[in-house]
C-alpha cells in the first residue's frame, strides 16, 4: 500500500472521528431512544459547518480507501 495513502487516510478518519464526536446530539440515554425535544430544527452557524465538514471528511475517506483499494498491487 502506498506510504502516502495510507498516512493521508489515517488523518482522515481521525478528522472524521473527532467530527463526529464534536457534534452533540442529544445527551445521555434518552439522545440514543430519540427522546430529543427538537425533532425538527435546521442546523445553523457554527453547528452547520462542522456538518458539512463531517461530509467532507466522509467523502475523502471513502476517495481514500477507494484509491488504495485500486493502487494495491494484484496478489495473482
Amino acid at each position: 500500500m502506498n506510504p502516502f495513502l495510507s498516512i493521508g487516510q489515517l488523518f482522515v478518519s481521525l478528522g472524521l472521528v473527532v467530527a463526529v464526536l464534536m457534534q452533540a446530539r442529544g445527551t445521555g440515554l434518552s439522545g440514543a431512544f430519540g427522546g430529543d425535544s427538537a425533532v425538527y430544527r435546521s442546523r445553523r452557524g457554527v453547528e452547520r459547518r462542522l456538518w458539512q465538514f463531517t461530509i467532507i471528511l466522509l467523502v475523502l475517506f471513502i476517495l481514500f480507501a477507494v484509491a488504495a483499494y485500486l493502487l494495491a498491487p494484484s496478489v495473482a
